[in-house]
């Protein structure tokens, strides 16, 4: 193996606008590979480490998905339960639908969300964080929104088409969080702690910090086109309160600790020393494909050519579409800040890559990487 062009590239996107990036490559359950450039404090001049903690945005989709399998597996629930049978706010939905003439009117739904649907992103929710009913929910929590009553408020606003029938990147993991919390007891952030990142070893992953852990959190850019350079936006604007455990983007973490859980999807549910947090069949389940011919045209990101999506995860499915030097079947998702994970169970590959840059330029960055560490093997 010769990773001298991961380097390459990590030194050419630092040298580019990607204030800085780093890359953890897991071959058999050995690091054989990881490299970092760039500074995490442009202002201070800031060389980035291997301690810094970063929001991992989407990238909590995953671990959320594993959370609701695990109860799955334990028959708390069914993918083809209805969610009201659990969350009854969601027994009687409406829905946006356009008329002949191009009005839009509510109607009642006539399909009932499943509980796969909060998985699979075919719930017909949206990601309008402004909508009224959340925004009623900071007011009245007086900025806290715990997550269960998060779902309860999200539960007034009309879908944007019937269950099940087409495919929408939406709210549904910040559902299933509630989900969890209900079928469990815990609070999510507990159940994710007590079940899957303790378990792992994980001691930098969650949804708040320590005051040690705050004084590695590394300061947060966006790319400004008009001076020409990144500029610092801290915070995480999908975290609306402070009780709020988003399951769709609200997990911190380090490159070091979130690849000790995806390593683990990557050997089919366990880690290397035995922790078991899924069983294979699950992790199988995960990465199949779950659209509908329906749904393709809805899941249409450029950098996604040739995968399809599973349960909270991109799979890939057709090597002539995506270009992609993965085989088929490797799986895993990416978040806000840049951040990707290569989850390959047939190479037993690993791979976490990690940036802290908005407006990411992940069609640009992420199937170069994907391409150029197949490459290196």
């Amino acid at each position: 193996m010769d990773f001298t062009p991961l380097s390459r590239f990590i030194d050419h996107i630092t040298s580019w606008r990607i204030p800085w990036a780093e890359v953890l490559v897991i071959h058999r359950n050995e690091t054989v590979f990881r490299y970092r450039n760039g500074c995490a404090d442009l202002e201070e001049k800031t060389p980035i480490d291997d301690r810094r903690i970063i929001n991992l945005y989407s990238l909590t989709k995953i671990m959320t998905c594993a959370a609701g399998l695990q109860l799955v597996e334990k028959g708390a629930v069914l993918l083809q339960d209805p969610l009201s049978a659990y969350l009854p706010e969601y027994a009687e939905m409406t829905v946006k639908k356009t008329l002949p003439d191009g009005t839009v009117a509510l109607e009642k739904a006539e399909r009932p969300i499943a509980v796969r649907d909060l998985f699979a992103m075919t719930a017909g929710f949206s990601y309008d964080l402004g909508a009224p009913s959340i925004r009623d929910v900071v007011r009245r929590t007086e900025g806290k929104v715990p997550t269960r009553e998060f779902a309860a408020a999200l539960a007034k606003e009309p879908l944007l088409f019937e269950p099940g029938t087409r495919w929408n990147y939406s709210l549904c993991h910040d559902v299933l969080a509630a989900l969890v919390e209900v079928v469990d007891g815990r609070t999510f952030g507990a159940y994710v702690r007590e079940q899957i990142t303790e378990p792992l070893g994980m001691r930098d992953t969650g949804f708040d910090l320590s005051g040690e852990q705050l004084s590695r959190l590394a300061p947060q850019y966006e790319y400004n086109d008009a001076l020409g350079k990144p500029v610092r936006k801290d915070g995480n604007g999908f975290r609306i309160g402070t009780s709020f455990e988003s399951g769709g983007a609200g997990l911190l973490s380090t490159v070091s600790d979130y690849a000790l859980f995806l390593n683990a999807l990557t050997n089919l549910g366990t880690s290397p020393d035995g922790v078991r947090i899924l069983s294979p069949v699950s992790v199988e389940l995960m990465r199949t494909d779950h659209l509908i011919e329906e749904m393709r045209g809805d899941f249409s990101w450029v950098q996604l050519a040739g995968y399809g999506y599973g349960l909270g995860v991109r799979t890939h499915i057709s090597k002539a579409e995506s270009g992609s030097l993965s085989p088929h079947g490797e799986f895993g998702w990416s978040g806000a800040a840049g951040c990707l994970a290569i989850i390959d169970p047939a190479s037993r590959l690993t791979v976490m890559y990690a940036q802290h840059l908005l407006n990411n330029q992940e069609p640009y960055v992420h199937p170069r990487l994907k391409n150029i560490v197949y490459g290196c093997l």
